[in-house]
Parts: C-alpha cells; sequence; structure tokens
C-alpha cells in the first residue's frame, strides 16, 4: 500500500514534565497551519487501497466494519494523543515513562518498533500481489514469488536507507496522489459506470447486508485489521500546537479526517466487492483483480500494468520514508537507558542504525519465507497483519492507561489540547484495543480449512514472542555498560 497505517516515529524523549503552572510554548505565526491543513495531513498519512480487499470479503457490511473501529477505536486515540503531545514532547516512550515507568516507556516504544517485522512482509506481499499483475497475473498466487519480492524490496531499502539518502520522504506525498486517491477514483468512477450499463454486482448490495452475517466469534475477526488502518495517529498528534485554537480546530480536523478516511477506506472496497465474488478475491492482490476486470470490461486492460506500477511506486516510497523511522526511537531509548547490547547500538559511517536495520531484515527474512511454505498467500497475509495489529496495540493500551494516570498526578500541567471526556475516551479506547487483540487470536471464519491450533500458536508466538517476551529479556539481561547516552545518534 501507500501505507495506510506507518509505522510512526518515536522523537527523543524529553526529561521530567514541567513544573506546574509552567507556560505551554506556542509556535510563532508564521508556523501556524489551518486545521483544513492538518486533517489533509492526517489523510494522507492513514489512507490507503491496501485493506480495501480485506474488507470488500463482506460487502456492504465493509461500511459497518470501517465505521465501528472509528468511532471507538480511531476518535479516542486521536484526541488522547492529542492532549498528551500537546504537554509532554517526546513521543509515547515519555508519555508512557511518565505516566506509568521507564520500563513501561521502553515496551511502548519497543511495540511500534517490533511491529514493523510483521508489518513489512504484509505490507510486502501487497507489493507482490500487485506487481504480479504487471508481470503475469498467476505469480499473485505463488509464495515464492511473493516471497522474493519481500525480500529483494526490503534489503534494497535497508542499502538505501543505510547510506542516509534524503530526500526519500516526498516519494510518500506524491504517492497519496498517484498510488492512492487518483487509482480509488478511478475505481469507484468505473465500477459505478460498470453497474449503471446493468452488470450485476458480485456482493449483494441489499439493506439486509449492511451488517456482517453472524457465525460466531470467528466471523467478527477480519475487523481487527481495521485498527491496525486507523493507527499511527498519535504520530499526528504531535501537529497540535500548531494551531491557533487546538481545543476547538484539533476536534474539527480529526472529525474532518475521520471523514476523508472513511470515504478513501469504504468506496474503493466496495467497488471490488462489486466487481470481484468474495470466494475469488485475493487478500494480497485484490486490488488488481479488481482494476483487471473492470479495465478489461471497458477494453482498456492495457492500463491494468501502469496502474499496478503506481500502486507499487507509492507503497515502496512509503515504506522507505518510515523504515529507519521506529528503529531510531528505539535507539535514542536505549542509549539513554541501556536496553539493548551495545552491537544493537552501532552506527554506521553516516550515522544510520544499520545493525538494527539488518538484524530486523534477518528476521524479515525468515518471515518472508513463511509464504513459501503456507499454501495460501491470502493467509500467510492475513496471520501477518493480525500479529502487525496485536504488537501495536500493546502501544496503545500502555498510552490509554498512561493518559489517564498524567491527568491525576498532573492535573495543572499545560496542555495546547485538553481532551473532553478524557477517562470515558480512554476507557473505550481501551476496551476497543483490549477486545481487539483478544479477537485476533481466533481464526476468522474465511480460513477456517486450517488448523485452529496452528494459527493460534503462529499468531500467539509472534505477537506475544515479540511484543512481550523480547523486550522482558533485554530489560532483565541490560548491564550498566549498555547505556551510552554520551554518544550521538544522529
Amino acid at each position: 500500500m501507500t501505507t495506510t497505517n506507518r509505522p510512526s516515529r518515536s522523537p527523543e524523549p524529553a526529561g521530567p514534565p514541567p513544573a506546574e503552572g509552567g507556560r505551554h510554548t506556542r509556535p510563532p505565526a508564521a508556523a501556524w497551519i489551518s486545521w483544513v491543513a492538518l486533517a489533509l495531513m492526517t489523510t494522507g498519512s492513514v489512507a490507503s487501497l491496501r485493506p480495501s480487499p480485506t474488507m470488500a470479503v463482506y460487502g456492504l457490511a465493509a461500511v459497518f466494519l470501517y465505521v465501528v473501529p472509528a468511532v471507538v477505536f480511531l476518535l479516542p486515540t486521536s484526541l488522547v494523543s492529542a492532549e498528551l503531545a500537546s504537554g509532554w514532547p517526546g513521543g509515547v516512550y515519555n508519555w508512557v515513562a511518565l505516566g506509568i515507568s521507564k520500563p513501561m516507556g521502553f515496551l511502548a516504544v519497543w511495540c511500534q518498533f517490533a511491529m514493523t517485522i510483521f508489518y513489512y512482509p504484509s505490507l510486502l506481499g501487497y507489493v507482490a500481489g500487485t506487481l504480479a499483475y504487471v508481470v503475469d497475473p498467476d505469480l499473485a498466487t505463488s509464495g515464492w514469488w511473493t516471497a522474493a519480492v519481500i525480500v529483494v524490496a526490503y534489503w534494497s531499502g535497508v542499502w538505501i536507507s543505510s547510506r542516509g539518502t534524503k530526500g526519500v520522504a516526498g516519494l510518500a506525498g506524491g504517492g497519496l496522489v498517484l498510488g492512492t486517491l487518483l487509482p480509488g477514483a478511478l475505481l469507484v468512477v468505473l465500477g459505478i459506470v460498470f453497474l449503471g450499463k446493468g452488470n450485476p454486482s458480485a456482493a449483494p448490495m441489499s439493506a439486509s447486508h449492511l451488517l456482517p452475517a453472524w457465525a460466531g466469534l470467528a466471523s467478527l475477526v477480519l475487523i481487527v485489521n481495521n485498527f491496525l488502518s486507523y493507527s499511527g495517529m498519535e504520530m499526528n498528534a504531535v501537529h497540535v500546537s500548531s494551531l491557533r485554537k487546538p481545543g476547538k480546530e484539533f476536534p474539527r480536523a480529526m472529525f474532518l479526517a475521520m471523514g476523508l478516511v472513511l470515504l478513501i477506506f469504504i468506496l474503493p472496497a466496495l467497488a471490488i466487492s462489486w466487481l470481484v465474488p468474495a470466494d475469488q478475491l485475493s487478500l494480497t492482490a485484490g486490488v488488481m483483480q479488481a482494476f483487471d476486470t473492470v479495465l478489461a470490461g471497458f477494453g482498456i486492460q492495457w492500463l491494468t500494468p501502469l496502474i499496478g506500477v503506481l500502486l507499487v511506486l507509492a507503497s515502496l516510497g512509503g515504506m522507505l520514508t518510515w523504515l529507519a523511522g521506529p528503529s531510531k526511537g528505539l535507539l535514542l531509548i536505549a542509549r539513554q537507558e541501556g536496553y539493548l547490547p551495545p552491537f544493537l547500538q552501532r552506527l554506521n559511517g553516516r550515522g544510520v542504525q544499520q545493525n538494527i536495520l539488518v538484524t530486523q531484515g534477518a528476521v524479515t527474512t525468515l518471515i518472508a519465507l513463511c509464504y513459501a511454505f503456507i499454501p495460501d498467500v491470502s493467509s500467510a497475509y492475513w496471520i501477518f497483519s493480525v500479529i502487525t495489529t496485536q504488537v501495536y496495540l500493546i502501544m496503545y493500551l500502555l498510552m490509554f492507561v498512561a493518559a489517564v494516570r498524567l491527568r491525576r498526578k498532573f492535573p495543572g500541567h499545560p496542555r495546547g489540547f485538553r481532551a473532553p471526556m478524557l477517562l470515558g475516551l480512554c476507557g473505550i479506547g481501551f476496551c476497543a484495543s483490549l477486545a481487539a487483540l483478544l479477537v485476533g487470536f481466533v481464526p476468522p471464519s474465511q480460513f477456517g480449512a486450517g488448523s485452529p491450533w496452528v494459527y493460534l500458536g503462529i499468531v500467539a508466538g509472534g505477537a506475544l514472542g515479540l511484543g512481550l517476551l523480547v523486550p522482558f529479556l533485554f530489560h532483565r539481561l541490560r548491564k550498566p555498560s549498555w547505556r551510552q547516552p554520551e554518544v550521538s545518534a544522529s
């Protein structure tokens, strides 16, 4: 995808909160941004076509499955992180370290980093499925093709990032337009024309299908993926202090962004459900399946490879932009507190945390090989997406708890924005995140052919092992010599 759910950066943590009654620093007038601009920035960092095939499986019920997590997760996350960012600079580590404890702060920033280990295989799995339509559509179901694309694309990104290349961030901005907005709008328009010419929809569009069919808990599992689609909002909250009237303008920006994001998510998902039957839909190549179908119907199938190239370039641009961000944040914390061994804190000649990237790449390569050995590529893609979501949700659970504790411990601390009904927002966000985390352990009804115990073992091993066990071991085994706060990480 142009990454909907890009891992957020973790800036250098700040020190203790300033004394009560201290003044909140405001930017100069020239640095102010409008609430509309902030809404568009937020939309650009969240919206993507990548999750569309996942929700297209549900047809019209995709509307319900997008709106619910937006209300119970996206909105609380946006408002709560805005208060934290406007009062305590330093990102999620500083918020959780001050609100709960430093070890919990390390766990939070570790989860921001660790989720990318499974995030990139799922992102690049989408790239592989899309690229297959440029080379040979039959490759979209090949596990070996998918694994090869992941390995080559990831290590190419590591090589580029390790050279300290600048200016890559602009690729993500262009990717929003070229790889998301234009293809998404084209897909929706052609889908509407396709129906207007009298062609039947592959999915029923009657009002009775607004809610997903209930087949037990497993029928709701795919909603978990939408929490990942909406994650990363804590990144955009840092801009709250750049608004002239943050108390009024930030909620407006978030509601506008939520509306735009819902449109970008829902309409392409519906268009895909019109064009491709659910039982034929690939979760990695579903967008290209829909384009291939509708463009063939209009006699312009030659555009399919061009669309595929745009989607791939946008996704790779987003990957390059964010590849080093979470690892850089982890490195800063590790050096200050000694949470990682010196080997992982080492920099190359250009000041890039190359050893972390290479170690992450080795694990990513092993995960990529799972695509070659899991018979169904869509099943592998789904499993990695669930693990990514669950690891990231651990961080959000800590963030909601920290927000409540900071409001109680420092009620008079200056904040540029105070979230309304903070306790209620944190309660809703925490319960929704916990429910999504637990539901993720249930095999979805769409993948009922495999063993549920194998699914549970893979998901639990990945999410709990990487998200909890590994940081626990780092913290338990750390030594005083691991601290290197005097060494520059820039």
